[in-house]
Protein backbone atom coordinates (compact mmCIF):
# COMPACT_ATOMS: atom_id res chain seq x y z
CA UNK A 1 0.00 0.00 0.00
CA UNK A 2 2.86 2.36 0.88
CA UNK A 3 4.60 1.48 -2.38
CA UNK A 4 1.47 2.35 -4.37
CA UNK A 5 1.11 5.67 -2.54
CA UNK A 6 4.72 6.59 -3.28
CA UNK A 7 4.27 5.66 -6.94
CA UNK A 8 1.18 7.86 -7.18
CA UNK A 9 3.01 10.76 -5.54
CA UNK A 10 5.92 10.47 -7.99
CA UNK A 11 3.50 10.45 -10.92
CA UNK A 12 1.71 13.53 -9.61
CA UNK A 13 4.98 15.37 -9.11
CA UNK A 14 6.20 14.47 -12.62
CA UNK A 15 3.18 16.31 -14.02
CA UNK A 16 4.44 19.86 -13.74
CA UNK A 17 2.27 22.89 -13.17
CA UNK A 18 3.65 24.39 -16.38
CA UNK A 19 2.44 21.36 -18.38
CA UNK A 20 -1.02 21.70 -16.90
CA UNK A 21 -1.15 25.42 -17.67
CA UNK A 22 -0.03 24.91 -21.27
CA UNK A 23 -2.68 22.22 -21.77
CA UNK A 24 -5.27 24.55 -20.23
CA UNK A 25 -4.30 27.33 -22.66
CA UNK A 26 -4.72 24.94 -25.58
CA UNK A 27 -8.20 23.98 -24.37
CA UNK A 28 -9.17 27.59 -23.76
CA UNK A 29 -7.99 28.65 -27.22
CA UNK A 30 -9.93 25.81 -28.82
CA UNK A 31 -13.17 25.80 -26.84
CA UNK A 32 -13.22 28.87 -24.59
CA UNK A 33 -13.89 28.82 -20.86
CA UNK A 34 -16.74 26.37 -21.28
CA UNK A 35 -14.33 23.82 -22.70
CA UNK A 36 -11.93 24.03 -19.78
CA UNK A 37 -12.92 21.21 -17.44
CA UNK A 38 -10.74 18.99 -15.31
CA UNK A 39 -12.14 16.02 -17.19
CA UNK A 40 -11.06 17.43 -20.56
CA UNK A 41 -7.72 18.45 -19.08
CA UNK A 42 -7.17 14.97 -17.65
CA UNK A 43 -7.85 13.44 -21.05
CA UNK A 44 -5.43 15.80 -22.81
CA UNK A 45 -2.71 15.11 -20.26
CA UNK A 46 -3.47 11.38 -20.09
CA UNK A 47 -3.72 11.47 -16.32
CA UNK A 48 -6.33 11.47 -13.58
CA UNK A 49 -8.01 14.53 -12.05
CA UNK A 50 -6.25 13.83 -8.76
CA UNK A 51 -2.86 14.42 -10.35
CA UNK A 52 -4.03 17.83 -11.57
CA UNK A 53 -5.53 18.77 -8.20
CA UNK A 54 -2.10 18.08 -6.73
CA UNK A 55 -0.93 21.27 -8.51
CA UNK A 56 -4.07 23.33 -9.11
CA UNK A 57 -6.86 23.75 -6.54
CA UNK A 58 -9.75 24.61 -8.86
CA UNK A 59 -10.80 25.97 -12.25
CA UNK A 60 -10.66 29.59 -11.11
CA UNK A 61 -7.04 29.22 -10.01
CA UNK A 62 -6.19 27.44 -13.27
CA UNK A 63 -7.81 30.15 -15.38
CA UNK A 64 -5.87 32.86 -13.57
CA UNK A 65 -2.63 30.90 -13.98
CA UNK A 66 -3.27 30.44 -17.71
CA UNK A 67 -4.06 34.14 -18.04
CA UNK A 68 -0.89 35.05 -16.17
CA UNK A 69 1.17 32.87 -18.50
CA UNK A 70 -0.12 34.80 -21.53
CA UNK A 71 0.35 38.19 -19.87
CA UNK A 72 3.84 37.30 -18.66
CA UNK A 73 4.90 36.24 -22.16
CA UNK A 74 3.45 39.41 -23.61
CA UNK A 75 5.31 41.60 -21.12
CA UNK A 76 8.55 39.66 -21.68
CA UNK A 77 8.36 39.84 -25.49
CA UNK A 78 7.16 43.43 -25.71
CA UNK A 79 10.07 45.49 -26.92
CA UNK A 80 11.08 48.39 -24.71
CA UNK A 81 10.80 51.55 -26.77
CA UNK A 82 13.29 54.37 -26.95
CA UNK A 83 10.86 56.55 -25.01
CA UNK A 84 8.19 55.88 -22.36
CA UNK A 85 5.53 56.73 -24.95
CA UNK A 86 6.95 54.11 -27.34
CA UNK A 87 6.96 51.50 -24.59
CA UNK A 88 3.34 52.27 -23.67
CA UNK A 89 2.35 51.84 -27.33
CA UNK A 90 4.24 48.54 -27.48
CA UNK A 91 2.58 47.25 -24.30
CA UNK A 92 -0.84 48.35 -25.54
CA UNK A 93 -0.45 46.66 -28.94
CA UNK A 94 1.06 43.58 -27.31
CA UNK A 95 -1.98 43.15 -25.08
CA UNK A 96 -4.37 43.96 -27.94
CA UNK A 97 -2.80 41.20 -30.05
CA UNK A 98 -2.62 38.77 -27.11
CA UNK A 99 -6.33 39.18 -26.34
CA UNK A 100 -7.13 38.91 -30.04
CA UNK A 101 -5.24 35.59 -30.20
CA UNK A 102 -6.65 34.35 -26.87
CA UNK A 103 -10.16 35.89 -26.52
CA UNK A 104 -10.72 34.33 -23.08
CA UNK A 105 -7.89 36.43 -21.60
CA UNK A 106 -10.05 39.57 -21.47
CA UNK A 107 -12.70 38.08 -19.21
CA UNK A 108 -10.06 36.21 -17.19
CA UNK A 109 -8.29 39.50 -16.47
CA UNK A 110 -11.56 41.07 -15.36
CA UNK A 111 -11.99 38.34 -12.76
CA UNK A 112 -8.32 38.55 -11.74
CA UNK A 113 -8.51 42.14 -10.52
CA UNK A 114 -5.72 42.79 -8.06
CA UNK A 115 -3.97 39.53 -8.90
CA UNK A 116 -0.63 38.97 -10.63
CA UNK A 117 -1.76 39.06 -14.29
CA UNK A 118 -3.31 42.49 -13.81
CA UNK A 119 -0.44 43.69 -11.62
CA UNK A 120 2.10 42.86 -14.35
CA UNK A 121 0.37 45.17 -16.82
CA UNK A 122 -0.32 47.82 -14.19
CA UNK A 123 3.33 47.90 -13.12
CA UNK A 124 4.70 48.12 -16.66
CA UNK A 125 2.39 51.00 -17.52
CA UNK A 126 3.00 52.69 -14.17
CA UNK A 127 6.75 52.73 -14.63
CA UNK A 128 6.36 54.46 -17.98
CA UNK A 129 3.85 57.00 -16.65
CA UNK A 130 6.26 57.81 -13.83
CA UNK A 131 9.11 58.17 -16.36
CA UNK A 132 6.97 60.67 -18.27
CA UNK A 133 7.03 62.95 -15.25
CA UNK A 134 3.33 62.76 -14.47
CA UNK A 135 2.67 64.35 -11.04
CA UNK A 136 2.42 61.82 -8.21
CA UNK A 137 -1.15 62.75 -7.34
CA UNK A 138 -2.41 61.93 -10.86
CA UNK A 139 -0.34 58.83 -11.67
CA UNK A 140 -3.03 56.42 -10.44
CA UNK A 141 -5.71 58.07 -12.58
CA UNK A 142 -3.51 58.08 -15.68
CA UNK A 143 -2.45 54.44 -15.34
CA UNK A 144 -6.05 53.38 -14.62
CA UNK A 145 -7.25 55.21 -17.75
CA UNK A 146 -4.63 53.49 -19.88
CA UNK A 147 -5.31 50.08 -18.37
CA UNK A 148 -9.08 50.36 -18.72
CA UNK A 149 -8.79 51.52 -22.32
CA UNK A 150 -6.35 48.79 -23.33
CA UNK A 151 -8.27 45.94 -21.73
CA UNK A 152 -11.72 47.31 -22.58
CA UNK A 153 -11.11 47.87 -26.28
CA UNK A 154 -8.96 44.76 -26.61
CA UNK A 155 -11.64 42.59 -25.02
CA UNK A 156 -14.43 44.11 -27.10
CA UNK A 157 -12.46 43.58 -30.30
CA UNK A 158 -11.83 39.93 -29.39
CA UNK A 159 -15.50 39.44 -28.49
CA UNK A 160 -16.58 40.86 -31.85
CA UNK A 161 -14.19 38.56 -33.69
CA UNK A 162 -15.37 35.56 -31.67
CA UNK A 163 -19.02 36.37 -32.39
CA UNK A 164 -18.19 36.61 -36.07
CA UNK A 165 -16.60 33.17 -36.02
CA UNK A 166 -19.48 31.60 -34.11
CA UNK A 167 -22.14 33.06 -36.40
CA UNK A 168 -20.17 32.71 -39.62
CA UNK A 169 -19.90 36.42 -40.40
CA UNK A 170 -17.59 37.63 -43.12
CA UNK A 171 -16.18 40.86 -41.65
CA UNK A 172 -16.07 42.80 -44.92
CA UNK A 173 -19.60 41.85 -45.93
CA UNK A 174 -20.97 42.43 -42.44
CA UNK A 175 -19.46 45.93 -42.19
CA UNK A 176 -20.66 46.79 -45.69
CA UNK A 177 -24.21 45.82 -44.72
CA UNK A 178 -24.04 47.86 -41.51
CA UNK A 179 -22.67 50.79 -43.49
CA UNK A 180 -25.72 50.72 -45.76
CA UNK A 181 -28.07 50.60 -42.75
CA UNK A 182 -26.29 53.55 -41.13
CA UNK A 183 -26.43 55.61 -44.32
CA UNK A 184 -30.22 55.20 -44.35
CA UNK A 185 -30.81 56.42 -40.78
CA UNK A 186 -32.84 59.52 -40.09
CA UNK A 187 -30.53 62.49 -40.90
CA UNK A 188 -32.02 64.61 -38.13
CA UNK A 189 -31.57 62.06 -35.36
CA UNK A 190 -28.29 60.48 -36.50
CA UNK A 191 -26.33 63.08 -38.50
CA UNK A 192 -22.92 61.97 -37.25
CA UNK A 193 -23.50 58.24 -37.72
CA UNK A 194 -24.64 58.87 -41.30
CA UNK A 195 -21.59 61.03 -41.98
CA UNK A 196 -19.12 58.26 -41.06
CA UNK A 197 -21.07 55.35 -42.53
CA UNK A 198 -18.80 55.10 -45.58
CA UNK A 199 -15.72 54.81 -43.36
CA UNK A 200 -17.03 51.75 -41.53
CA UNK A 201 -16.17 49.03 -44.11
CA UNK A 202 -12.52 50.06 -44.44
CA UNK A 203 -11.59 51.01 -40.89
CA UNK A 204 -8.72 49.13 -39.20
CA UNK A 205 -9.52 48.04 -35.62
CA UNK A 206 -5.85 47.83 -34.63
CA UNK A 207 -4.99 51.28 -35.98
CA UNK A 208 -8.12 52.78 -34.37
CA UNK A 209 -7.02 51.23 -31.08
CA UNK A 210 -3.53 52.72 -31.36
CA UNK A 211 -5.02 56.12 -32.23
CA UNK A 212 -6.93 55.98 -28.95
CA UNK A 213 -3.70 55.25 -27.07
CA UNK A 214 -2.13 58.28 -28.75
CA UNK A 215 -5.05 60.46 -27.66
CA UNK A 216 -4.44 59.40 -24.07
CA UNK A 217 -0.72 60.06 -24.45
CA UNK A 218 -1.51 63.55 -25.73
CA UNK A 219 -3.56 64.13 -22.60
CA UNK A 220 -0.67 62.90 -20.47
CA UNK A 221 1.63 65.37 -22.21
CA UNK A 222 -0.70 68.23 -21.27
CA UNK A 223 -0.44 67.21 -17.58
CA UNK A 224 3.32 67.72 -17.71
CA UNK A 225 2.89 71.34 -18.79
CA UNK A 226 1.48 72.38 -15.40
Amino acid sequence: MMKKARSTQRREQSLSTDRIIEAAIELLDKSGEGGLTFQALSKRLATGPGAIYWHIANKSELLTAACDAIVSRTMNTTSVGTTPEATIRAVALGMFDAIDAHPWVGSALTRAAGQLPMVRIFERLGQQVRALGVPDNTQWTVVAALLNYILGVGSQNAANAQLGLEQGFDRANFLAEVSIVWSQLDPNEYPFTRSVATQLPTHDDRMDFLAGVDFILSGIASLRQY
